[in-house]
């Protein structure tokens, strides 16, 4: 959807859209970004310089070329990447992998996708692999349902503008209503579930880990193979998943 032009700010509008040219490239001049916004030298420079001055933006050591500053890489970095984040989240997950006995994980989310962040394994011989930086479907997965709960309805309408949702597994949710729908079972439940509507077998509980807003937001994830994921193991692993978040409250 684009902007209202009645209500347009065009130096903001510009500068928005130059933001969203550092999605994809690494680097652009003064001339390529004149020539990408359709708008003159002078102006593709000037909002260069703004963003610059405002750390969203840097010169290449050319000097002719600019690059996402790192005002911008900041904010594009999911929570729970950096190192400060996982040692402080790390006692939590090791706490959780020894209350649940399963792999457990924390993850973010990114548009309309989940991202791990960290993760331990399960110790079972049969067990789910931890899997840091995989992305997934956020409607699929308990995390990214767990996180989505914690939008408004109309923010996971614009996330997931279309009513068909793309499915991974056969049992999955098809619509974006029935995702409502589970959505506000969440979060009158206070955790999510996903069985086997990612990955046929796995079984997923989510409870809140981290984060007060939408960027910073971090979901802890207990995964186990179906025949140790039925409903009655999901809801005893959402409470020992909170004990070992209480942890936080502690330090």
């Amino acid at each position: 959807m684009g902007p209202t032009r009645d209500y347009t700010i065009e130096s903001l509008d510009t500068g928005l859209r130059l933001i969203q040219l550092f999605l994809a490239h690494d680097r652009l001049t003064v001339s390529e970004a004149a020539s990408l916004l359709s708008v003159g030298r002078s102006t593709a420079h000037r909002v260069l310089s703004t963003l610059e001055g405002r750390g969203f933006a840097v010169r290449d050591s050319s000097g002719r070329g600019y690059a996402a500053g790192p005002e911008l890489v900041r904010l594009g970095l999911p929570a729970g990447f950096d190192a400060a984040a996982r040692q402080r989240l790390g006692t939590v997950l090791d706490d959780a992998a020894l209350r649940t006995g399963e792999t457990v994980q924390s993850v973010a989310l990114v548009g309309d996708r989940i991202v791990v962040t960290d993760g331990r394994e399960s110790p079972h011989p049969v067990r789910v692999a931890p899997e840091p930086g995989r992305t997934r479907p956020a409607h699929a997965t308990a995390g990214g349902r767990l996180l989505l709960a914690a939008l408004t309805d109309d923010q996971v309408c614009a996330l997931l503008p279309g009513e068909e949702l793309p499915g991974c597994a056969p049992a999955g949710l098809r619509t974006r209503s029935a995702l409502l729908a589970e959505l506000a079972l969440v979060r009158s439940r206070g955790y999510a579930v996903s069985r086997g509507e990612c990955v046929p077998g796995l079984h997923a509980v989510a409870v809140p880990l981290a984060g007060s807003s939408r960027r910073d937001r971090l979901a802890l994830v207990a995964s186990a193979p179906a025949d140790r994921g039925g409903d009655p193991a999901l809801a005893r692993r959402a409470g020992e998943l909170r004990r070992s978040v209480a942890l936080l409250d502690a330090d």
